[in-house]
């Protein structure tokens, strides 16, 4: 975060709004992923991915902003991980790629950094 935006007024009030709310993404973002590699059919893996990507989307625009950058690129590849499947050549099958997994995975640790 550069000088500037640290003084904004009321980011910190940004900042620990995106902290209270990061425990329940997080915790949505794994179900998704856990439910995506549970599914057995198409709709199941790639609706619960999608929902997933939606949630990591928000937080990869917001949390640089607010002073999270590594925690916004982990976000992002998260993201990146899941477009790739879900427009790539396996989306038609219902799999579920351990990269995405092992990607949210790395996400869900690097939340736990920030509210340590």
């Amino acid at each position: 975060m550069n000088a500037v935006a640290l003084e904004l007024p009321g980011l910190d009030r940004i900042r620990a709004r995106f902290v209270d709310m990061l425990d329940e993404r997080q915790s949505t973002i794994a179900q998704h992923a856990l439910n995506a590699w549970d599914g057995e059919t198409v709709e199941q893996i790639n609706g619960n991915l999608e929902a997933a990507k939606g949630i990591l989307h928000q937080i990869a625009g917001t949390a640089g902003t607010v002073g999270f950058q590594d925690l916004g690129q982990s976000a992002h590849e998260c993201e990146v991980e899941i477009i790739n499947h879900l427009e790539g050549p396996y989306a038609d099958l219902a799999i579920c790629p351990g990269e995405i997994i092992w990607r949210i995975d790395s996400f869900v640790a690097a939340c736990a950094q920030i509210k340590e």
